[in-house]
């Protein structure tokens, strides 16, 4: 069985998360969503409410199981037996800072990284400017999935 993970803080997860994540679907026989959980920082929804909110916007694709970790991931990795992390690349400053973290779990551990460049709708897109433009009353409508919109706009108090 062909197994891979895309991991990521995903507070929110947005539609070019949703995008590497559907695209791995369909390369592996099941993709773990590794919501990472970072003591030092506070998030916008608690980590079980992420969960919730993957699991819901990828039940469609039949094979993505989420679950949270905490540590290093090629730890994660060892104990499900997956061998390969995805990652969606925006820009080159991504392809730096990946390559790095590529060279380091594949040193520590043999797993590999396939690096998938994102679609171009998505190419800027990342929680934290989501996360800023919906407390500012922006529209994001077309930068989340719905329930998401949903969530973080009950959660940011705006209309």
């Amino acid at each position: 069985m062909r197994r891979a993970v895309c991991p990521g803080s995903f507070d929110p997860i947005t539609n070019g998360h949703l995008d590497i994540i559907a695209r791995a679907s369909k390369l592996y026989d099941v993709v773990h969503v590794a919501v990472m959980i970072n003591q030092s920082k506070k998030g916008l929804f608690s980590v079980e409410e992420r969960i919730e909110l993957i699991r819901e916007v990828t039940a469609d694709f039949g094979n993505v199981e989420v679950e949270s970790f905490q540590g290093l991931l090629v730890d994660f990795c060892k104990q499900r037996d997956i061998p390969a992390i995805v990652k969606g690349l925006r820009a080159v400053s991504d392809f730096d800072y990946e390559l790095q973290m590529a060279q380091m779990n594949n040193g520590l551990s043999g797993v590999e990284t396939l690096f998938v460049p994102t679609n171009p709708t998505y190419s800027f897109l990342s929680s934290s400017l989501v996360k800023e433009v919906a407390a500012w009353g922006g529209d994001v409508s077309h930068l989340v999935p719905p329930a998401v919109l949903g969530r973080l706009t009950e959660r940011l108090g705006r209309k």
